[in-house]
């Protein structure tokens, strides 16, 4: 970027997208600060595992220098899938090619990890929360923090997730419940403590659905299983059952009798946890989702497109990122990077919230993926 002086670009969130956009930036000599609201870089869970794919993800963790080392901590053998009916009945069943690296598993707190460690230290301010952007459209913007600190930015990248504070200042669109509901349950150690769960799950993923509630588990690095109880519920059906998050024995005896038709082996996904369930209603944006240009804010990721969670979220956000900070480092200006990466990114993200749309109630459908019909089970 030939912009002079050099803009001062503030990132909001220190997810895949954030860091992956901090990243690529530095790589080009541009100066960027992401702002997190957690207080310190270990504070909160980072999640499951998930898949990124040669086509989107591993594209921008090729730009930003960090293939090599995704190829090294990834699961290859995560992409095995399995699929099963409600009596446990083995209904298709997916393993990997050797050497397939098409979308290979990683940790989601070894890929945070592995792009927080390749910035410069001190890029990312932990404890920020944001609380508002104001300014004039123009420039520059101040970010009002929760702490009562102001901070003036050139440009303010909104990869602040499904609840974005930055979208506001585009927007007034906000998630909407899709009307699916997912509580996660962990196991850990599982060889051990869980073996019969091991070897249902395999060392990738494993399914059931009947159309009205389903079940989804998926192994993780450090003998770590995690499932999710996915149903069609109200958002509030916890406590209209007359329970509390953490009221897990209650949890537990009303997911046994939901599920009392299941076989025992699918059943223990259920009731062998260890510990509490995880309360995880799913919220989706009004599709479409786009703004009008301001040549000094702009989205990437949930906060830009916020879709069910059907495998495409980190590598949208993360390709939105790599193409933002690419556009940033080609252009003369701010305003034209803008204008250059909205030109990809707001078509793209319509095409796949349309494709998605209502997508949660595919996570309930018996139907096998579609390339289940040459592989068979």
């Amino acid at each position: 970027m030939n912009t002079s002086p050099t803009p001062r670009i503030a990132i909001i969130g220190a997810g895949p997208g954030g860091l992956t956009c901090a990243r690529i930036l530095q790589l080009h000599g541009i100066a960027v600060t992401v702002h997190d609201q957690a207080p310190g870089p270990d504070a909160r869970d980072q999640g499951g595992t998930l898949d990124l794919h040669e086509d989107n993800g591993q594209i921008a963790l090729r730009e930003a220098g960090l293939l090599e080392e995704f190829f090294r901590l990834s699961r290859p053998e995560g992409q095995e899938m399995r699929q099963l009916d409600p009596q446990g009945t083995l209904l298709f069943h997916h393993t990997a090619e050797e050497g397939d690296r098409f979308k290979p598993e990683i940790d989601r707190g070894q890929l945070r990890d592995l792009l927080l460690n390749s910035l410069r230290p001190g890029t990312v301010r932990w404890g920020r929360t944001l609380e508002a952007v104001d300014g004039p459209e123009e420039g520059p913007r101040q970010l009002h923090f929760a702490d009562g600190t102001t901070v003036e930015a050139d440009l303010v990248i909104g990869a602040d997730g499904a609840w974005s504070k930055v979208r506001r200042a585009l927007s007034p669109a906000t998630p909407e419940y899709t009307g699916v509901s997912f509580l996660e349950a962990w196991f850990h150690d599982v060889e051990n403590r869980h073996p019969d769960i091991a070897g249902l799950v395999g060392q990738g993923s494993a399914s059931a659905a009947d159309g009205d509630r389903a079940l989804f588990a998926q192994r993780s690095s450090g003998d770590h299983i995690r499932v999710y109880v996915i149903q069609r519920v109200p958002a509030d059906w916890i406590t209209a059952s007359g329970l509390t998050v953490q009221d897990t024995d209650g949890i537990r005896t009303l997911l046994l009798e939901r599920f009392r038709d299941w076989s025992p082996s699918l059943r223990r996904l259920i009731g062998d946890n260890d510990g509490r369930y995880v309360d995880r209603p799913i919220h989706a944006l009004p599709v479409p989702h786009t703004w009008d240009h301001n040549p000094t804010v702009t989205l990437l990721g949930d906060a830009a497109h916020l879709m069910p969670p059907l495998g495409v979220g980190v590598n949208l956000a993360m390709l939105d990122a790599c193409e933002l900070a690419l556009a940033l480092a080609n252009h003369h200006s701010v305003d034209d990077a803008l204008h250059a990466y909205e030109k990809t990114l707001l078509p793209r993200s319509t095409e796949m919230q349309r494709l998605l749309d209502h997508g949660a109630e595919h996570l309930l459908s018996t139907e096998l993926p579609d390339f289940a019909q040459q592989e068979g089970a």
